[in-house]
């Protein structure tokens, strides 16, 4: 059989037959491999047939089938899998190295081996006796867990067909290789190989499997693109390697609600779920400092508390600095910009600091609300109310936009004790908050600057 030569981008795919500096169709430069492919394409028949023969069905004829889902044993994980791991269903986890992935999946593993059957736990990292120094770290002991370290995505196939486990992990996808592919181990041919063969595994044994993805270090997935349109569930470890939580959060997911998220506190015997994250966040407020105010946020499905601080000082070398740690950089100007033009405060000679305590990053508009407050109540050197929370969309005319489930934000804010809201006029309050709340409806900036200092 001919073999000719390719030329692959690493990072989006692109092929080309000769090599090229910069890629045409994601911009990254080197990122071209030589990898060498057969003149006609092969179809793997056993693939084929593992998935059987299909004929067209009317959409009324079609049944529906909700599948049990099965639980993992860890709360905060099948929150975010949407109530648990559905059968023959592809999950991606994707982290920074040192993240807790491969942790927190040992624990899942272990739990899931207890309670429903046996797991098949193949690391390419890691030997079989590093994988059970973590295990005895974490008190794995008495579970049917097999462990395999083995790269070759056909050996690793032939383990499953032997041992029949109700659950797969594979850690990580990126040092899975195929023997049908003559490129190295995480080039795009062999990550887009790896994950297509474990995708026929995991619909034709209805087999739940679970693989673990590198990051570049732009913090995207590392590998081609169709290797996330392929699995039903991507879900993204992240945290801050200096505070003890991590966030679990799902960008996709075919079987439940996106944009969930569980979190977990790192600790000696692994990670341990926070049922109640907003009393983890708020754990070290300080009362009564200026530039302090805590945030009702929501992520996916549930309703967060945090603390957003502020500190403007006056700039003493050259031009004034605007940074912000967990929240927008691009649209803290944009917030500094309306308090000058809509509420008459300059900052133009003044250095802007915005943080997230705790390692939280907040990505939705509902959050400017809050870190306006933040900063007017630094600038004036004056504390807001220890029982107060905001919410609510900021918008260039200076006008305070409505937010998404605004209830819900403010009876969790009741729940943790907090008296006071201040929301957007457009958010009407549910019926059933506490009578002790009492809601400050804004239309504008100005309005929340005075109902706040």
């Amino acid at each position: 059989m001919k073999v000719r030569p390719v030329f692959v981008c690493q990072s989006c795919g692109s092929q080309s037959p000769k090599w090229l500096g910069r890629c045409p169709d994601c911009g990254e430069w080197n990122s071209f491999v030589e990898e060498r492919t057969s003149a006609t394409a092969t179809v793997d028949r056993g693939a084929v047939a593992a998935l059987g023969g299909r004929k067209a069905r009317l959409y009324e004829d079609v049944d529906i089938v909700v599948a049990e889902r099965l639980a993992t044993g860890i709360s905060e994980f099948d929150r975010v899998l949407g109530g648990g791991i559905v059968p023959g269903s592809l999950v991606l986890l994707g982290g920074e190295p040192g993240i807790g992935k491969s942790t927190l999946l040992l624990q899942a593993a272990a739990h899931f081996a207890a309670t429903v059957g046996p797991v098949l736990y193949c690391s390419g990292e890691e030997s079989e006796h590093q994988v059970k120094m973590r295990g005895e770290r974490l008190g794995v002991q008495g579970a049917p867990l097999y462990l395999l370290a083995e790269t070759c995505i056909e050996r690793l196939i032939e383990e499953v067909e032997r041992l029949s486990p109700v659950l797969l992990i594979v850690d990580s996808i990126q040092t899975v290789f195929s023997t049908k592919i003559a490129s190295a181990p995480g080039s795009v041919s062999q990550v887009r190989q790896a994950a297509t063969d474990l995708l026929f595994t995991a619909k034709g044994r209805n087999l739940p499997t679970i693989l673990v993805g590198h990051v570049t270090k732009d913090g995207s997935l590392a590998g081609p693109k169709v290797l996330e349109h392929v699995v039903d569930t991507v879900l993204y470890f992240e945290g801050e390697q200096h505070h003890a939580h991590r966030v679990v959060r799902a960008v996709k997911n075919r079987f439940g609600a996106v944009s969930e998220l569980g979190v977990f506190e790192m600790t000696g015997n692994g990670l341990r779920p926070v049922p109640n994250p907003s009393r983890l966040f708020l754990a070290e407020r300080s009362l009564g400092v200026p530039g302090s105010v805590v945030l009702s946020t929501i992520e996916g499905s549930r309703p967060i508390l945090v603390e957003v601080q502020a500190l403007v000082t006056a700039a003493t070398f050259g031009n004034a600095r605007r940074t912000a740690n967990g929240f927008d950089p691009q649209r803290l100007p944009l917030l500094l910009a309306v308090l000058d033009k809509r509420a008459g405060l300059s900052l133009a000679t003044d250095d802007v600091f915005v943080n997230v305590a705790g390692g939280m990053r907040v990505d939705e508009p509902a959050a400017d609300l809050a870190v306006v407050a933040a900063i007017v109540s630094s600038l004036r050197n004056r504390p807001a109310a220890a029982d107060l929370v905001l919410f609510g969309e900021v918008g260039l005319a200076g006008e305070v936009r409505a937010a998404s489930q605004a209830a819900l934000r403010v009876r969790e804010a009741a729940q943790l004790g907090f008296g006071r809201v201040v929301v957007p006029d457009g958010n009407v309050a549910a019926g059933d908050v506490p009578d002790a709340m009492q809601i400050t409806e804004v239309r504008t900036v100005a309005d929340a600057i005075d109902a706040v200092i």
